[in-house]
């Protein structure tokens, strides 16, 4: 896993009426050494093959805590902290309704995720306001990553897939990269 990131999975309680977790508490971050202030939370619902992502904000970044409450995606981080030992490194984790994992990703990342089911719908909680003046990504198929997306495994084929116009015209990672102390700064 690339220093910073954590992977956060909780206690379930089950029995005959259903579960119950929690899925916030603000020791748990403590033990993970997780100093942030969450201001704010989102919800989206994503059809099967639906690809969002790679985004990050370019001022006032987002360290953001993700999962998801019905269904299944493919998490895909990649490390743009200026100096850092893993910059331009991936990581991808199964998140889904049965494992009830949550995936802590501090400011510095692109983020993005491949709906794997439908009508599937996550939940995060973002560090830092939206500030749409501010957005930046990465193309989700830049040659230079080469991000496997896992689209065979799961049966989806790229012709199959959902993605904004915004999605499509992202930079490359070589764009980015070029443009990156403006970015981070």
């Amino acid at each position: 896993m690339i220093k910073g990131l954590v992977l956060i999975e909780p206690k379930i309680y089950s029995d005959e009426r259903g579960f119950f977790y929690e899925f916030f508490n603000c020791k748990t971050l403590e033990k993970y050494n997780i100093d942030v202030n969450f201001v704010q939370g989102n919800h989206s619902k994503s059809g099967f093959g639906v690809l969002r992502g790679l985004h990050l904000q370019k001022v006032q970044p987002q360290a953001k805590l993700i999962r998801v409450l019905k269904g299944e995606i493919l998490d895909v981080v990649v490390d743009l902290r200026d100096g850092s030992e893993t910059f331009g490194e991936i990581y991808k984790v199964i998140l889904n309704e049965e494992n009830r994992k949550q995936l802590y990703i501090p400011e510095g990342f692109a983020h993005g995720f491949l709906s794997l089911k439908e009508n599937t719908e996550i939940e995060y909680l973002c560090s830092d306001y939206y500030a749409p003046q501010y957005e930046s990504g990465i193309f989700p198929f830049d040659s230079d990553l080469s991000i496997d997306w896992e689209l065979e495994k799961h049966g989806l084929s790229s012709e199959e897939l959902i993605i904004s116009s915004k999605d499509k015209n992202l930079p490359s990672f070589k764009e980015f990269c070029e443009n990156l102390k403006e970015v981070m700064r």
